[in-house]
């Protein structure tokens, strides 16, 4: 009978051991403390099997967040699926911008605009706990599995169906969020590593990358309070360009913001 070592062994034969680690354990539903007194228990059949089948994706390719259904985020672990989103930790850099202007302890509307899996809205929901936050997707399949994490982790958000702004006519913000497709079409990494697995139309917009983003900022300022501010996440190369977008339609104190790998992340303004 295969024991815990040897199906390790199988796996990193296969795929990186960490990963390996992380199916087994998600297959035999144990913490990954659990492996460090327990490498020589037999595994039973059916957590054999399906050990065996995730081993088979994830060696093909397919993201080990979506063979598992869920990802780490902020405080969280949020459901994903193949309709949203991977979460990733630079991203964090957006949530942390968004709590550095908002009050702590003030009644304060925020909107996540393409929220996906829901990590951003429900970061900040969780965070600042007198605030009304509204996340916008145009994908049913997604805005559901955002319902879910929100009532899993028991964290008020109002979702609302629609492609960024436009279902929410009539109403202004503090706060407008997003993290847009932003990939050049056409960009060769769509067709390498976890992008090829998820959704083409959060990942890519337009021949610059910036379809999404300029609709965002043409539109936000109608729906922002003065005084609000809109920030988006975008990618390495298109600080200058995101910029000079938000400048253009009127934005005040527009800036660009670092991640950790020193690299442009997260453009944002005030509307006044």
């Amino acid at each position: 009978m295969t024991d815990v070592r040897q199906a390790l062994t199988e796996g990193s034969q296969r795929i990186e051991r960490g990963e390996a680690e992380l199916l087994l354990l998600y297959a035999l539903d144990k913490p990954r403390s659990w492996l460090i007194a327990h490498d020589t228990d037999p595994l039973d059949a059916t957590a054999l099997r399906t050990y065996r089948a995730m081993l088979e994706r994830r060696a093909v390719g397919e993201p080990v967040a979506y063979i598992v259904g869920r990802r780490g985020f902020w405080s969280f672990d949020l459901e994903v699926s193949q309709a949203t989103l991977i979460p990733r930790p630079e991203t964090e850099l957006l949530v942390e911008l968004a709590l550095q202007r908002l009050p702590v302890d003030a009644p304060v509307s925020v909107v996540d605009l393409g929220t996906g899996s829901g990590a951003i809205a429900l970061a900040l929901a969780h965070e600042r706990k007198r605030a009304h936050v509204v996340a916008t997707d145009r994908s049913v399949d997604a805005l559901a599995v955002a319902k879910r994490n929100a009532q899993r982790l028991d964290v008020r958000l109002e979702c609302v169906p629609g492609d960024w702004l436009e279902p929410l006519e009539g109403r202004r913000f503090d706060m407008i969020v997003s993290n847009p497709p932003y990939i050049e079409a056409g960009d060769a990494h769509l067709g390498q590593g976890d992008l090829r697995f998820e959704p083409p139309r959060a990942l890519s917009s337009g021949a610059d990358g910036l379809d999404a983003i300029r609709q965002i900022v043409r539109d936000a300022p109608a729906h922002l309070e003065r005084g609000g501010w809109l920030l988006m996440e975008h990618g390495w190369n298109q600080g200058d360009a995101v910029r000079q977008v938000l400048q253009a339609a009127g934005f005040a104190d527009v800036t660009t913001f670092r991640d950790l790998e020193d690299r442009d992340r997260v453009s944002g303004g005030r509307y006044d």
